[in-house]
This record gives structure tokens, C-alpha cells and sequence, in this order.
């Protein structure tokens, strides 16, 4: 599924630079015309913001490919499935080990992979199945917390971005003062400080999503592995040195009555 992501944001960003290169290779006629001239968003929130802003464009579209990925594969339905947890139980139940184990080691979601390494533990004891269940909880929600970290990398690496085009447009700015001798018409003026804010809009627009993003699946992937972990050890309470003797106390209270 990763790798379907991946792809489909590839694609969306060579559609994106086939859309955005011609407008690059226009002349600046039609922005300049005069005073009167109208002004067109996309070649001023995209052209004027040079390479910097076409760069942090494509950090929101990996962006929005991120958390279209997370959507798919950070949910409960992959994590804790109601249907793989049910019919586990009525494995354990059953006491049917092998197949639970067959079930456990073929089910993708996190329960799956928690249970059949307890299961496979269960001839060394309780003690070694909760050992077997904290180690890999801890191995899968590190997993997944790896996987939000792009996210949390963009959001913080996209304000210096934006900062760089600002700190290049006003070189620039500088650059047209010095070599002129002299302050710079009000158009050129307006063009270098449009690089600086307009990188640092874009800087801004793609850092806060993408943080509160993360922060949003960071939350999600807590919850959904501590509902993994009541679960499993919900299922495999049946195996703790208590439960057996529990269930058979009934039969034995009724042997010495009879």
C-alpha cells in the first residue's frame, strides 16, 4: 500500500511540474503590462516564488500523499479488527491452539501479530507470553510512530525553507539597490519582497498541516495500541496459572457434593 502511495504522489508531482514548468518559461509580459493589469494567482503565489515556493509545493503534495497512506493504514480496522479478534477467540475458546496460531501468523493487523507471538510463547509459560506481548507492542507502535515522523519532518523543515526564500529575497532586493546606485522603482521593489513573503506563506501553509497531522495520528496510534494490548490480554486470559483452576472449581464443588 506504501508503495501505491508513493506512486500515485509521484505522479501528482510530475503532473504538477508539467503544469507549473510553462508558466516558468513565460516572460514576464503579462505580469508587468502595467498598473492596470490583472493580477493571476498562480503566477503570483508560484511564479514570483521562484524555485523555493515550487519546492514547498511539493512537500505539501507529499504531504497530502502521507496522510492519504496514514488514513489507510492507521485505523482500527487494520490495527484491531473487531472480526480477527472475534474469531481468534472463539479459536482460544475452543481451545483450538494450532489453528489460532495458523490464524494469528496469516492476519496483517497488529492484533494478529501480538497474539501469535503469545501463542507461540505459551509453552514457556504466562510469564514468557507477557513478555512476548510488551516486545512486540512496542516493536509495532515504534513502527508506526516511524512512519508519522516524515510528517513531523516536513512540518519542521518547511518554516526554514520558507525562511530561506525570505532571506533571498531581500539579498535580492539589496543586490538591485546596490548595483542600481540608488533605491530601486517601486515594481522591483515589490517583486523581491513578493519572493520573501511568498515563500514564507508557503513555508507556513505546509508546516502547520502537516504538524497538527502527525500530531493527530500520534494520538490515534496510542489509543488504537493501548485497545491492541487490552485485547490481547483480554484473549489471553485464559492461559494465566489461575484461570484453568478457576473453571474447574465449579465441577470439583459439585464432585464433593455429590
Amino acid at each position: 500500500m506504501t508503495r501505491v502511495v508513493c506512486l500515485v504522489g509521484f505522479l501528482v508531482v510530475i503532473g504538477a511540474m508539467m503544469a507549473v514548468l510553462p508558466a516558468l518559461a513565460q516572460t514576464d509580459s503579462s505580469i508587468d503590462a502595467g498598473p492596470a493589469a490583472e493580477v493571476k494567482y498562480f503566477d503570483f503565489f508560484v511564479v514570483k516564488g521562484g524555485p523555493i515556493a515550487f519546492g514547498l509545493i511539493i512537500l505539501s503534495i507529499v504531504t497530502i500523499a502521507l496522510t492519504i497512506e496514514h488514513c489507510l493504514s492507521i485505523r482500527r480496522a487494520t490495527i484491531v479488527p473487531s472480526e480477527a479478534a472475534q474469531h481468534a477467540k472463539g479459536l482460544i475458546e475452543e481451545k483450538n491452539y494450532l489453528e489460532a496460531i495458523r490464524f494469528t501468523a496469516e492476519d496483517p493487523s497488529m492484533l494478529g501479530y501480538v497474539l501469535n507471538a503469545c501463542l507461540v510463547e505459551a509453552s514457556n509459560g504466562f510469564v514468557a507470553m507477557e513478555r512476548a506481548l510488551e516486545e512486540t507492542l512496542e516493536e509495532r507502535s515504534a513502527r508506526l510512530f516511524r512512519k508519522t515522523e516524515y510528517l513531523n519532518i516536513i512540518g519542521n523543515v518547511s518554516p526554514m525553507i520558507g525562511l530561506l526564500g525570505t532571506v533571498t529575497g531581500m539579498i535580492l532586493l539589496f543586490a538591485e539597490i546596490h548595483a542600481a546606485d540608488t533605491f530601486p522603482g517601486a515594481r522591483i521593489v515589490a517583486d523581491r519582497i513578493a519572493v520573501a513573503l511568498i515563500t514564507t506563506f508557503w513555508g507556513l501553509a505546509v508546516a502547520i498541516p502537516a504538524l497538527s497531522i502527525s500530531a493527530i495520528f500520534r494520538n490515534r496510534i496510542d489509543v488504537l495500541t493501548a485497545e491492541c494490548a487490552l485485547g490481547a490480554e483480554h484473549l489471553l486470559s485464559v492461559f494465566k496459572p489461575g484461570g484453568a483452576s478457576q473453571a474447574d472449581e465449579p465441577t470439583q464443588t459439585t464432585r464433593q457434593e455429590t
